[in-house]
């Protein structure tokens, strides 16, 4: 299989076990029959690609999807899930630091995204203008599809 296809590959083969699972309508893999595992297929297609290949630059989009997908499945599945801010800048800021280990660059804003996750996860009293953050991500968290629509026309713009 040549690089360029292989993406493409590891996607159609997780999307086809995702949905032969879903026909065959095992009990045990029912939870998993929502959105947020689709998120992990793609990103874990981007991760199988990129290590594969030996084409790192997708380890970025590859853990942001993986792990929002993650994040996601334990919100709507589990009680004891996090459910905080801080868990957006953690799952970027470790993104990063995995494209650091293969890349050597993005170590400033991985350790700014950690910092920042740190901050909120451990801080028992935030500043007054901190609530500009609890603002931003009730947004995202209401209107996420605009986000991903801007990252696209973004992504679809940038040379």
């Amino acid at each position: 299989m040549k690089k360029q296809n292989s993406f493409a590959g590891y996607l159609l083969i997780g999307l086809g076990i995702y949905f032969l699972l879903r026909q065959l309508n095992i009990p045990y893999f029912s939870q998993f029959y929502s959105w947020p595992t689709i998120l992990i297929i793609i990103g874990a297609a981007f991760l199988i690609h990129s290590y594969v290949s030996k084409d790192y630059t997708n380890i970025l989009p590859g853990f942001i999807l993986t792990g929002l997908g993650v994040h996601f499945h334990g919100q709507n599945h589990y009680s004891f899930w996090i459910d905080h801010w801080a868990m957006y800048p953690l799952i970027i800021g470790i993104g990063f630091l995995l494209k650091y280990s293969k890349t050597k660059s993005g170590i400033l804003p991985a350790l700014g995204l950690l910092g920042l996750a740190g901050f909120g996860f451990f801080s028992t009293s935030n500043p007054g203008w901190f609530s500009f953050f609890y603002t931003l991500t009730g947004w995202i968290e209401q209107f996420w599809p605009v986000v991903l629509i801007a990252a696209g026309l973004f992504l679809m713009k940038r040379k």
